[in-house]
């Protein structure tokens, strides 16, 4: 079996990867793998489910203003604190989305910090369903990805999961 030597142009030509930048300073490489199907409904919704610790967010997106509604009420009131509503809003960020859609959430489970978490994961998925290009730059930030990280169980004979009861000598 004989090894063949390329060129830097035949290089090129089996170049499948292109960069791409996500604001972050540093380039991303992103694949250019085969499109998906655009995955919408008849009102002109995609739908996604995003999870995050013990919350679960089924999420509506379709082309509008911006606007942002969790359970029937809208994020500023839902996600009080800012840092909620940054974390909610960081897909629309990172692919340069800003304002174009509105989204209809409901979630439960969890508490705030796990919903907002839901939220985002819901909205990046739904964000790819309804534009698949985007993928590349979603999944690049990491926001495709369920963080699997919940609370430890708690385990008998200690207080908590890993804190022990006071020791006595005596």
């Amino acid at each position: 079996m004989a090894e063949e030597k390329m060129g830097l142009e035949d290089l090129k030509d089996l170049a499948v990867e292109t960069v791409a930048d996500t604001g972050t300073g540093a380039p991303v490489v992103v694949s250019s793998a085969p499109l998906r199907e655009k995955e919408i409904d008849a009102q002109g919704r995609a739908y996604a489910t995003g999870r995050r610790k013990d919350a679960v967010a089924r999420v509506w997106i379709k082309p509008g203003t911006g606007k942002i509604t969790v359970n029937g009420r809208d994020q500023t009131v839902y996600f009080a604190r800012p840092t909620l509503r940054l974390v909610i809003n960081q897909p629309f960020d990172v692919s340069e989305r800003g304002g174009q859609f509105d989204v209809v959430a409901t979630v439960s489970g969890g508490g705030l910090s796990g919903q907002a978490g839901a939220v985002k994961h819901g909205i990046s998925q739904a964000l790819t369903k309804f534009e698949p290009e985007l993928r590349g730059v979603v999944k690049a930030a990491g926001f495709l990805t369920r963080d699997s990280r919940t609370v430890e169980r708690k385990k008998y004979g200690r207080a908590k999961a890993r804190k022990s009861f006071q020791f006595s000598k005596r």
